[in-house]
């Protein structure tokens, strides 16, 4: 491996091989280059490489071919595709079949060189060893899927602490995926094949939640038929996960910090001393700094759980990596369905333009709706809720330097005036409920919202 390692370039356009190829060269890498498939094939037969860079569309042979020949030829080399935007649909269907990653044409150089050095890690990783290549495709130990920036900085985090013993804070909005953050720190650590025991603080009483986490002795109190084990015993020599620790009431806290300072637990009823090691992980979508400020969380509680924080970005702060969350999804759902089902570019975008409220896990239920409901060989804006066809039909008009809430007002307007008018026949026309048509012009008042409310008004 020459410098940095070297790096198989293929691209039809000769202004963004040579763009490219001089960014990789200031890098340290060793570049070839390849304006196509046929020359690329030659070059990598007669000299190995470390990563390979495709375009995907390109006259003759595409990109598609030579990843083709790339996976059956040599496995362990990871394949980074560039995409045009009418070609999205082609680079996911790639990443579920072992590409490492994708770029939308021009890409961001600084996250692409991140990646590179990523997938050139793993080559050489893999050629030490003598293993296969698994490929990267955006998903990280626990099935995290994400291959944004943002995203891997969190992989670079958790790489960081997951063989340390330190208590660690996941910090997200509900659907984000804190749990599986939780999981992917004992991938590798030390607490590897050991128990891991979650707890939703949320879903507990308060009543309960003491005898849930520390147990109780026979006849402790009235229903107490027999001895219970805590989940910390549970998780001794292992991991306890306490999800949405911000519902403990103060009592609660209180009890909780003066075992993570003794490493001993009392069950319910018992003056016996348990001994007890664990690695402590929470979770919460709350501010805790914010709610130690208003009293409801002890801040010296806050400061022993939150030796290292990991911070989850809601998706639609990571919407680059919606298209791979979708796929993983459809290709998923579809397996259990025992169905064959496409994911459509116009799709793609409506969900790239939604602001998730709800998340990875909404995206995941709203796809596993559309999948078992549909019946076609593709997914449309037809089989998803309302909202996302008047997402699809804005999206599309977007190009005229407008922003999407303004299109989507204009679509409101032209529907209106389409309906006469008749707000419950625009709404079906929308494929959106009344209250949805109401929420999106009371939103908007200062974007042309007056004229629709003009219009509406006589309705």
């Amino acid at each position: 491996m020459n410098g940095k390692g070297d790096i198989l370039i293929v691209d039809d356009e000769p202004n963004a091989l040579t763009v490219l190829s001089a960014i990789l060269s200031e890098e340290g890498y060793s570049v070839l280059r390849s304006g196509d498939v046929d020359t690329a094939t030659e070059m990598i037969y007669t000299r190995p490489v470390d990563a390979v860079i495709t375009d995907i569309k390109m006259p003759g042979k595409d990109g598609m071919y030579f990843f083709d020949y790339v996976t059956k030829n040599h496995p362990d080399v990871p394949v980074i595709f560039l995409t045009a935007y009418g070609t999205v649909e082609s680079a996911v269907a790639a990443m579920t079949r072992g590409a490492f990653h994708y770029f939308m044409k021009p890409p961001d150089y600084p996250s692409l060189k991140s990646v590179l050095a990523r997938a050139v890690k793993q080559r050489v990783a893999n050629r030490d060893d003598g293993s296969p290549a698994e490929g990267f495709c955006g998903e990280y130990q626990s099935h995290i899927i994400g291959s944004t920036p943002e995203m891997g900085r969190l992989f670079e985090t958790v790489e960081a602490v997951k063989t340390s013993q330190s208590n660690v804070l996941v910090c997200g909005e509900t659907g984000t995926g804190k749990e599986l953050i939780a999981r992917a720190l004992l991938d590798d650590g030390k607490t590897k094949n050991r128990p891991f025991v979650a707890v939703n603080c949320a879903a507990i009483p308060k009543e309960l939640i003491e005898v849930e986490l520390f147990g109780c002795e026979k006849g402790a109190f009235t229903g107490a038929v027999s001895r219970r084990t805590g989940k910390f015993e549970e998780a001794a020599n292992g991991v306890i996960f306490l999800d949405e620790i911000s519902e403990l009431d103060i009592s609660m806290q209180a009890k909780l910090l003066r075992v993570l300072q003794e490493r001993e637990i009392e069950r319910i009823g018992s003056n016996k001393k348990i001994r007890v090691e664990f690695r402590l992980i929470s979770a919460t979508n709350r501010d805790l700094a914010e709610e130690v400020k208003k009293g409801r969380f002890r801040e010296d509680l806050y400061y022993r759980i939150n030796v290292v924080e990991i911070k989850v970005p809601p998706l639609r702060e990571r919407k680059d990596d919606i298209p791979l969350l979708a796929a993983a999804f459809l290709e998923e759902c579809c397996k259990r369905e025992k169905k064959k089902i496409n994911l459509l570019h116009e799709v793609i975008h409506a969900f790239q333009a939604y602001h998730w409220p709800g998340n990875v896990r909404q995206l995941k239920n709203i796809i596993e709706r559309a999948v078992v409901l549909s019946k076609n060989e593709s997914l449309t804006l037809a089989d998803l809720p309302g909202e996302f066809c008047l997402l699809g039909e804005t999206t599309k008009r977007v190009s005229d330097g407008k922003t999407l809430k303004e299109v989507e007002l204009q679509a409101i307007r032209d529907a209106l005036q389409t309906c006469k008018g008749n707000k419950s026949k625009t709404a079906k026309m929308l494929k959106i409920s009344r209250k949805a048509l109401y929420k999106r012009l009371n939103d908007e008042q200062g974007v042309g919202a007056s004229g629709i409310s003009a219009d509406i008004g006589n309705a």
